[in-house]
């Protein structure tokens, strides 16, 4: 075991960066407990799911950085946003701000001379300004209509100069408005998909419906066919199995490879397949998730999952057909 005089400098560094930061955000999560800047947390939420136009986020410098972030992260769970540079605004970008639209404004010492033509913008056109800033008194803090007031942190940098735990705090403040106005709008999984239809992260959010077999390819024999008929159609097609259904094509049970070879040395291959078929199979509705369906499967040892609506068969997905989509 390391002590902290025999760990090498480099580790003792970054544990030192890593307590640093840990401790501005403990700073931060104090302050939001306190009636200033959990006010008027609570009042930005309120607005930024209120605005009928988008949030544009501007900062310059790595405050800017973090605003790009801030803004990316709005626009996947459902705040429409914009990153804006102070500099491009200056030159003609001002345009690009509506009377509908709101701008964030982060800056740690309130005093960013960039961002001087954009705060005066949205006090001579009534555009809601908020600014997150460790300087209330500053130039922006003292435009805001909002102003979101950081705690003083230390910075991790030695010299306490480079922006370090201050930009942790700026993207905290970030994570924690979009998460809260996630929770306001109820932005679910299947809204999140609308803004991430591509990648692995698009595929874990795929539903049952958007993959399951269906049509020819679905394995299916009434309830009063035989074992060889159920046989057959379970040979033709790629599941290992297949579905049995009433009348009203209700899924009453399923038939598979297993039952194939528990019936096959003992049984007439005339036998009615409900002699042999497995009852209450698992099924699942067409509105699962994909990583939902895959944990149903492991937790009941099964290959294969039904998918039906009012008992009603639909569809059937292969655990292959899931753990495929995050490879894609």
């Amino acid at each position: 075991m390391h002590t902290e005089l025999s760990r090498p400098q480099e580790i003792r560094a970054a544990l030192k960066t890593l307590d640093v930061e840990i401790g501005g955000l403990h700073e931060l999560k104090a302050a939001l407990t306190g009636s200033d800047l959990g006010d008027n947390f609570v009042k930005t939420v309120k607005l930024f799911a209120a605005n009928k136009g988008r949030v544009i986020v501007t900062g310059m410098g790595k405050s800017g950085h973090i605003a790009r972030k801030i803004a990316a992260t709005f626009s996947s769970t459902g705040t429409a946003a914009f990153y804006l540079h102070p500099g491009e605004a200056s030159h003609g970008d001002l345009g690009a701000i509506s009377s509908d639209d709101v701008v964030f404004a982060i800056t740690w010492s309130g005093k960013t001379p960039e961002l001087s033509d954009i705060v005066t913008f949205c006090g001579l056109n009534r555009v809601p300004l908020v600014v997150a800033t460790s300087n209330r008194d500053a130039m922006a803090g003292d435009a805001a209509d909002i102003c979101l007031c950081l705690p003083q942190v230390r910075e991790a940098c030695p010299n306490e100069l480079a922006p370090t735990t201050s930009t942790t705090v700026q993207m905290a403040l970030g994570d924690a408005l979009a998460v809260a106005l996630i929770e306001t709008r109820g932005f679910s999984p299947s809204n999140f998909r609308l803004f991430h239809p591509g990648g692995r992260l698009g595929a874990q959010l795929a539903t049952l419906e958007e993959i399951m077999g269906t049509g020819l390819a679905l394995p299916c024999v009434p309830v009063h066919a035989t074992l060889r008929e159920a046989t057959i159609e379970m040979s033709r097609k790629r599941y290992g199995c297949t579905a049995v259904v009433d009348r009203d094509n209700k899924l009453v049970g399923a038939f598979t490879d297993g039952d194939l070879r528990r019936a096959i040395t003992m049984s007439d291959l005339d036998d009615p397949i409900d002699q042999h078929m497995s009852p209450r199979p698992v099924a699942a509705e067409p509105t699962m998730l994909a990583t939902e369906a895959l944990a149903l499967m492991n937790d009941n040892a099964v290959s294969v999952l039904f998918v039906t609506e009012g008992n009603k068969l639909l569809g059937i997905v292969h655990m292959h057909d899931v753990v495929r989509l995050g490879t894609q």
